[in-house]
């Protein structure tokens, strides 16, 4: 019996891939590489990119939730809460809307919010808007 050793005309291959497949291997590997690159440089500007598109440099991330909240729920009260608590959900409590009346979407199947898309940097306009009325309400004598 003869050992089986490579030649110089056969080039070593991963184990499991025959010569045949070879040239394929070689392709969907760097395909695969290529593609998780590409999601890896898409995941870390995604939420930087949000941040200002919602009104970041204005907002801290904080008030940027809270006023999601509020157009979420159609709930002026409606508040992030940081720093979120370790028994909250998933690991217990309550769900995030658990006790919410105040949403307007259309429940179903397949839910149908009916809120407005939110424009650029719309949350820091809310947010004055909102702190405006706030401040009429408590300047404003009582009757």
């Amino acid at each position: 019996m003869t050992d089986r050793k490579s030649t110089a005309s056969e080039p070593d291959l991963p184990s499991g891939t025959t010569p045949a497949f070879a040239r394929m291997h070689k392709l969907l590997q760097r395909g695969i590489f290529v593609c998780l690159f590409a999601l890896v440089i898409e995941g870390a500007f995604t939420v930087p990119a949000l941040a200002i598109w919602y009104g970041y440099p204005t907002l801290s991330l904080t008030e940027i939730c809270g006023e999601l909240m509020k157009v979420r729920f159609h709930d002026d009260n409606a508040e992030c809460e940081y720093p979120y608590p370790l028994s909250g959900p998933p690991y217990g409590g309550a769900p995030e809307a658990a006790n919410q009346t105040t949403a307007q979407d259309d429940w179903g199947v397949q839910p149908k919010p009916r809120y407005d898309r939110i424009g650029f940097r719309e949350l820091v306009r809310l947010h004055d808007e909102r702190l405006a009325r706030e401040a009429d309400r408590t300047a404003a004598p009582p009757k």
